[in-house]
Formats: structure tokens, C-alpha cells, sequence
């Protein structure tokens, strides 16, 4: 039992720099001091130790030799990497997903679309954006999750890990502007629409259109931020 807190230390202190490294409170390229570090977070080295190998791994955050860690850099190349990657691959699992969904499946997808859709009574812009990113994602993981394939879903979750900052751009631009959420859940009707009546090779070519709008807006953001 010694071992338990002090996992639960290490899990803590990821999600939080993760979460504070999305946000942009460590800006790319950043020394992430770890005197900051624990004086932010109320922990030791050694649950910050873990929680930055781990952000390590997912390449959010840069070893440097010996002489610490740094945010991961951000640039217009991985950006459009990214996305592409995700694109394509979206486009592959939605295919298989219409082959091998069920019923199931089909109620799963109009269950989350429907609670995306619905307008919600929150009390801050955070919240917001959080409770909106929450039922995005459960909507497009429900179409996935169809295609009935771990290692698929394992690599399209990595690549949304990476991808998470410059999606977090995107979503203060789109959450907070009318207009751009009514778009939004136009693009994700049609492609229930389309889903439903398994149209595979329409259905994967919109999705793959659906994931790629971000690119330019997130361009625009990053220009003006300065990050690009």
C-alpha cells in the first residue's frame, strides 16, 4: 500500500501540467523549472519526475540532457502533420466502423450527437469550453469506436494526445463565437446523416474535411500569438 499515494501523486501531477501545458500557461519552448514546478503543484521531485517522463513520451514535453526539461516546441510543419495524420486516419476507422457497426453503435452516435447539441447552462467561459471539448470528444469517439480495433483506436488516441494544443487554439476561437458552433453543428448533422446511411466512401472523405477545418483558423491564431 506505501506505493499507492504516490502513484496517485504522479497521475495528479500529470494531468495537471498536461492540462497547464495545453492551455498555454507553460509557453512552447519554455524551461519548466522544477523549483516552479513545486511550488505550483504542492509536490515533490518525484511525482514530477514521472509526470514529466510521461509528457516526454507523448512529446508535449523536450529532455534536455542533463540539464532538465523544456515545453515542446509548436510549429506550422507538426501542425499540419498532425492533422493530416489524424485526418487520414479518422477517415480509415469511420470506413470500417459502417462495415462493422451495430445497432448499438448507431444509438451511441445519435445519443452523443444530441447532448453536443444541446445549448448549456454554464457559469464561465472555462467551463464552457471544457463542457463543449468533453461532448466533442465523446461524439467523434463514438463514431470510431465502431470499427471494433484497439491498436486503431490506441493510435488515433496518440495522435490526438499530440495534438491537443494546438486544438486547444482552435477551440477558444470556435466555443466563444456563435456563428462558428452553429457551423459546427451543421458539419456534425450531415455527418450523422451520412454516417447512418452508410455511405462509407462520402462519409469518410467528409470527416476527413470536418477534421481538417481547425488548420487554418489555428494558422491564423498561432501568426498572432506570435508561436509561428
Amino acid at each position: 500500500m506505501e506505493h499507492a499515494p504516490r502513484q496517485n501523486l504522479g497521475i495528479s501531477a500529470y494531468h495537471w501540467l498536461k492540462r497547464d501545458i495545453i492551455r498555454g500557461i507553460f509557453q512552447p519552448g519554455e524551461k519548466l523549472l522544477m523549483s516552479r514546478l513545486k511550488e505550483r503543484y504542492d509536490l515533490g521531485i518525484g511525482p514530477l519526475r514521472e509526470a514529466l517522463s510521461q509528457l516526454v513520451a507523448e512529446r508535449l514535453v523536450v529532455a534536455i540532457s542533463q540539464r532538465g526539461y523544456r515545453v515542446a516546441p509548436m510549429s506550422l510543419a507538426e501542425l499540419a502533420d498532425l492533422y493530416d495524420a489524424r485526418a487520414q486516419i479518422e477517415g480509415l476507422i469511420l470506413k470500417l466502423a459502417i462495415e462493422r457497426g451495430d445497432d448499438a453503435w448507431e444509438a451511441e452516435i445519435l445519443a452523443t450527437a444530441h447532448t453536443l447539441s444541446k445549448v448549456m447552462e454554464v457559469n464561465t467561459p472555462d467551463e464552457l469550453l471544457d463542457v463543449w471539448d468533453t461532448r466533442h470528444k465523446a461524439f467523434h469517439t463514438a463514431i470510431a469506436s465502431g470499427c471494433g480495433s484497439p491498436h486503431l483506436l490506441q493510435v488515433r488516441q496518440s495522435l490526438f494526445d499530440q495534438v491537443e494544443r494546438y486544438r486547444h487554439l482552435w477551440l477558444r476561437e470556435t466555443v466563444f463565437s456563435e456563428e462558428a458552433l452553429a457551423r459546427k453543428r451543421r458539419e456534425h448533422a450531415a455527418l450523422v446523416d451520412v454516417i447512418l446511411a452508410r455511405n462509407a466512401e462520402r462519409a469518410a472523405e467528409m470527416m476527413r474535411e470536418h477534421l481538417m477545418t481547425p488548420v487554418p483558423i489555428i494558422t491564423e491564431v498561432m501568426k498572432r500569438q506570435g508561436l509561428a
